[in-house]
């Protein structure tokens, strides 16, 4: 499968070099096509791996990924084109942090709205799924570094293309996957991020996650 992944930072790069070693082709899409980090990565990756502008990765990918910082990601998608994500699985990873106001950053949007629904509105002709955005991005690729039961989470308002994200789910090696339903129930995978980032300093480890026990 073609793959469009958005974002050059560390969960772009290890969602993207994971879907290559499944046998993928993965573009990686920045703001310049000419990007120095998406340069070394394809270098790093071999093969299966490209890279270009945004637009470029959501024009050559049947299903695209949006690895973007969550405050920036509309502004973003909006230079990947409409019409290079019309029709197709958008799966949305980012968080909107805002860290204006220092360390541990707070959420730009909660409650009433989120940055799932905010892109969906955006661009209502993609399939938007919240997905894998409240874990760390090794643990997004591989389930195993935490032992024991936990979970993935993801909505959307589209069947089918939560369907074809739970394929990808499980082939990086996810069990337990729990549709929350549809794209509000983003709100609270999102406001999951702040207890995240807690824990993250309570336990010294980037490499936990939650179970949902019943």
């Amino acid at each position: 499968m073609r793959i469009g992944v958005l974002g050059t930072g560390i969960v772009g790069q290890t969602i993207g070099a994971s879907l290559t070693r499944l046998g993928h082709d993965v573009r990686l899409g920045a703001r310049s096509a000419m990007n120095e980090k998406a340069t070394k990565w394809v270098a790093d990756t071999g093969e299966y791996a490209s890279h270009g502008s945004f637009s470029d990765a959501a024009s050559f990918g049947e299903i695209v990924f949006n690895c973007t910082a969550g405050t920036g990601s509309l502004e973003a998608l909006r230079a990947a084109g409409a019409d290079n994500l019309r029709g197709k699985t958008l799966v949305d990873v980012a968080n909107a942090l805002d860290f204006s106001r220092g360390i541990p950053p707070t959420l730009s949007m909660c409650n009433t709205t989120s940055l799932g629904e905010e892109i969906q509105a955006a661009f209502p002709d993609a399939h938007v799924v919240k997905a894998l955005n409240t874990m760390n991005a090794a643990i997004m690729v591989n389930p195993l570094l935490v032992p024991g039961e936990h979970d993935v989470f993801l909505c959307g308002n589209d069947h089918g293309a939560k369907a074809a994200v739970t394929e990808l789910l499980r082939s990086f090696g996810w069990r337990n996957i729990v549709d929350l339903g549809d794209i509000t129930a983003a709100r609270g995978m999102e406001m999951v991020l702040p207890v995240w980032l807690r824990l993250w300093g309570a336990l010294k480890t980037p490499h936990f996650n939650f179970h949902i026990a019943y």
